[in-house]
């Protein structure tokens, strides 16, 4: 029999549009033969979607004009419930009952653990990181403060919260970081606010800047260094695919870079590194996401120093899955093709659903 499994995609979020190319391209590679695909789109305002695969994106070849068809068909979903959890609030009829979810709605709302939490009470497995999980990895901070502890590198910086903005001093930070600095707001991914700056009057303009997207804001050092990356895949035994390189055309890897233009940069898959060069990321990478309590997947991205130091730039528990994204190019010549990884995922998403019911919730006499 066919399992069910639903996509939810877009999002609130500034990477939304990111969201709705992974969606179809997990749609174009899921196996139909094992799976049933349910879609549930979720526009700019917040407001979701019930979706036909026919036409559930509009300029869907276009990334830079690729949308969501709001279809007005909206969903309610019941906490708690063991079957009939969703429920199509126009007609209130109940949606099969779905064996797994998929989401793969990037940076804010959807990476942070708030659609991680919603779908634990609503008692559906899931795909990806737990609300703890998501939660500290998004959050570059507490990343950086729990990666520290754990014994890894991560790059010098300063992290500051709104109140603290105007005590913000350039002169100050520079006298221990040297320049250039790179800002960025403490919660969002893929680029989005962030900026590699060199003078002073690019320093706060990009800090008023990186506070429009978070409450709190990242000034770290600029590493000198190789843009390695590295996806990991697993729960309780996690494992590494091979690494790979970015190497930018541009000055800095940015948002379009990653997603829009396809000339943004090159990715040498796999890195040209020494055997054991190689290892020792690996095994970084798979010691950071245990460090912050990762599941089912993400991908590492390190920068790779001169001297073989690994610092560990960021962590992405729902990376991009578009047909430039890194994740699974880097399972595909680790030899998991891109359907087999999609199965996989769902596989260890059930196995930990299966994992969770068998704690004790209350105290049994």
């Amino acid at each position: 029999m066919k399992k069910k499994v639903g996509i939810v995609f877009g999002g609130k979020s500034s990477e939304h549009e990111v969201s709705l190319q992974s969606a179809k391209n997990i749609v174009e590679a899921i196996d139909a033969d094992k799976y049933d695909v349910y879609l549930f789109g979720i526009d700019k305002q917040g407001n979701w979607h019930v979706n036909d695969r026919s036409h559930y994106l509009i300029n869907e070849e276009d990334p830079s004009l690729i949308a969501l068809n709001k279809t007005g068909e909206g969903i309610a979903i019941i906490p708690g419930a063991e079957e009939k959890q969703i429920i199509q609030t126009d007609s209130d009829v109940s949606i099969d009952q779905l064996d797994v979810i998929f989401p793969i709605v990037h940076g804010t709302l959807g990476e942070d653990g708030s659609l991680q939490g919603m779908l634990r009470m609503a008692n559906i497995p899931f795909v990806g990181s737990g609300v703890l999980g998501s939660a500290i990895s998004m959050d570059k901070d507490i990343a950086k403060r729990l990666l520290l502890d754990a014994g890894l590198n991560v790059a010098r910086g300063y992290s500051f919260r709104k109140a603290q903005q105007d005590d913000i001093s350039y002169q100050a930070i520079i006298a221990e970081l040297g320049t250039p600095l790179f800002i960025k707001p403490a919660n969002q991914g893929s680029s989005v606010g962030v900026h590699k700056v060199e003078t002073e009057e690019a320093f706060y303009h990009a800090i008023q800047d990186a506070f429009l997207y978070d409450h709190k804001v990242l000034v770290e050092e600029a590493v000198s260094g190789r843009e390695i990356e590295c996806s990991v895949l697993g729960n309780e035994q996690p494992v590494a695919s091979v690494p790979g390189e970015i190497l930018p055309t541009v000055e800095f890897y940015s948002y379009e870079a990653k997603y829009i233009d396809e000339s943004g940069a090159n990715l040498e898959i796999p890195a040209s590194l020494d055997d054991k060069v190689a290892a020792q990321i690996q095994q970084t990478a798979v010691q950071a996401f245990e460090a912050l309590n990762c599941e089912g997947l993400a991908r590492v991205d390190v920068f790779l120093k001169e001297d073989h130091t690994i610092i560990i730039n960021e962590i992405n528990t729902l990376p991009g899955f578009t047909k430039i994204s890194m994740y699974p190019k880097l399972w595909e010549e680790s030899g998991i093709a891109y359907p087999d990884l999609i199965e996989r995922l769902i596989e260890l998403a059930i196995d930990r659903h299966e994992r969770d019911r068998q704690l004790k919730s209350s105290i049994q006499s």
